[in-house]
């Protein structure tokens, strides 16, 4: 997403201010996290020394992103073995290895939310939990039609039931629902915490 023109140049001053140079005013990382957002490159100087610090404040962009519930991207074990390239003769190899990396990436993006938008629709979260739903379901039917106890109660229940005489059939078959439902649930919850 590097543009053609020259990055803005923001500078950063003892007071902890960053000075966006091209908009002449003070911005936050959050500001800057959306200049990257929008493909929009920057460098930051230190005010008083000219040091590129462009480095370590990205670095805290991500720190600070990593730092927010749920929006995390680095892996512990990712971190870990990055800390040990750190000194490691391989140190030299991993920037142009994550840069090459990285760029494949973004450039498979779009195809890739391409391909989930035609398999999943617009959400694809609401699509996979419509189809967990789905399989829950399907295996719940499954699971109470092979359930030989469960089988050889129905139709005990239903032999009492048909002798019983008519009024009390209503009544049964409404207790005997909210019997199968109670179970169901009972399944069911035992099942999710099996999980």
């Amino acid at each position: 997403m590097a543009s053609e023109k020259e990055p803005t140049v923001i500078k950063k001053y003892a007071n902890r201010r960053l000075y966006h140079t091209g908009t002449s005013s003070y911005v936050t990382l959050e500001d800057l996290a959306g200049l990257v957002r929008g493909g929009e490159d920057f460098v930051v100087y230190d005010a008083k020394t000219g040091e590129d610090i462009t480095r370590s404040v990205l670095a805290q962009i991500i720190f600070d992103e990593e730092s927010k519930d749920g929006q995390n991207l680095l892996p512990i074990t990712f971190l870990r073995q990055l800390i040990r390239f750190y000194g490691d003769s391989m140190q030299a190899l991993v920037p142009r290895y994550l840069e090459f990396s990285m760029d494949n990436l973004a450039k498979e993006q779009n195809q890739f939310r391409d391909q989930m938008s035609k398999a999943f629709g617009t959400n694809p979260m609401d699509a996979i939990q419509a189809q967990t739903r789905a399989n829950m379901a399907m295996f719940t039917e499954a699971f109470r039609l092979f359930n030989p106890f469960a089988a050889a109660a129905a139709a005990k229940a239903k032999t009492e039931a048909e002798a019983a005489p008519p009024a009390a059939q209503k009544g049964d078959e409404l207790g005997d629902l909210k019997r199968e439902l109670s179970e169901m649930r009972d399944r069911l919850d035992k099942l999710a915490k099996a999980k």
